[in-house]
């Protein structure tokens, strides 16, 4: 599981374009970190690598260094596929004609998520058997049980629950492993994407209707939508339950997405102080350094609380995804 962490942040450091700080204030540059990247393709950057001969004269160094940048900033996608015109917003290639799906440095994190998932739950089955087992497969058994019992049987019952265990569990550790993966040094967080909680929402929403209209019945789902009123008041009320319907897995989305940037920007932030109260201290770099352990010490602390937050919304987002898919499936509840 470290293997795949390491692997993930150095494929990432290795095909996403570096932010430079040539034109762009110094806040707006560290701040482009939490911005998606496209995954770009592997450079040719390394002469020696190809045997090609290296002028080392300052003003072809300082050249090849705006070319380099240059060439991070404007580098081919390494995958990228047409798209209709009518799905133009998720054009992720504007200086190519048409428009273009790439693949973005989250989904490398997204891909180690499912890895870790595949590779931390490989012993559980066979502990939950025997009791024999390594550590983390003990850990991730005990994860396991924690979520039925306390949460996913809670919420929908027993015998719903155990129906949807599998999902509500994959739903946990899928956003869990993504927000901790994300606290790690050159790694990126797909939950503060909002493209990414928005799928997230998307699949408890789908899973809230279509569950209910297997349930229910198309009809009576929507029907059941509204509590008993009196019938001037149905229509009024059938607008607001299916606004409320749609709301819900929209908080989701908002709320998983604006915990986990918010708490990116606030570390940023206690970092970028370092560099802007730099040139006050008198450009001294031992002054810098001096000031400097008051903004660690702060973004140490947000990254403890940061640790804490992502198992927090792993579990607020699993818990009100049962609640909304049972709320579907059995209206009177």
């Amino acid at each position: 599981m470290l293997a795949v962490l390491v692997g993930a942040c150095f494929l990432t450091h290795r095909h996403t374009p570096h932010h430079t700080a040539s034109e762009d204030s110094l806040f707006s540059t560290i701040f482009m970190h939490v911005i998606p990247a496209p995954v770009v393709g592997a450079h040719g950057d390394h002469a020696h690598d190809e045997g090609v001969e290296v002028d080392h004269s300052e003003a072809a160094s300082a050249e090849a260094v705006g070319d380099h940048a240059d060439e991070h900033h404007h580098a081919e996608p390494a995958l990228h596929i047409g798209l209709p015109a009518f799905l133009g917003g998720f054009d992720g290639h504007p200086t190519k004609e048409g428009h273009q799906l790439v693949v973005y440095n989250l989904q490398i994190f997204q891909l180690a998520a499912l890895l870790m998932i595949l590779i931390g739950f490989s012993g559980v089955p066979s502990y939950l058997r025997t009791g024999q087992g390594d550590t983390t497969s003990k850990l991730m058994a005990g994860f396991c049980l924690w979520l039925r019992d306390d949460l996913v049987e809670p919420a929908m019952g027993k015998e719903l629950g155990n129906r949807f265990l599998p999902f509500m569990m994959f739903i946990f550790f899928f956003i869990m492993f993504m927000n901790v993966m994300g606290l790690t040094p050159a790694s990126v967080t797909p939950t503060a994407s909002i493209f990414v909680t928005g799928a997230l929402a998307t699949i408890t929403f789908s899973t809230m209707v279509i569950g209910g209209m297997i349930a229910q019945g198309p009809v009576a789902f929507f029907k059941n939508l509204v509590p008993h009123v009196p019938l001037i008041l149905w229509p009024l009320m059938f607008v607001i339950e299916l606004t409320g319907l749609i709301l819900k897995p929209a908080a989701l989305m908002i709320r998983l997405f604006a915990t986990m940037t918010g708490g990116h920007l606030v570390v940023l932030s206690f970092l970028a102080l370092i560099f802007l109260f730099g040139p006050f201290a008198g450009n001294s770099m031992g002054k810098a350094l001096a000031i400097s352990p008051a903004w660690v010490g702060f973004s140490v602390f947000v990254m403890i609380i940061e640790a804490f937050v992502a198992l927090v919304q792993a579990y607020i987002f699993t818990l009100l995804s049962s609640l909304f898919i049972s709320a579907s499936i059995h209206p009177e509840h």
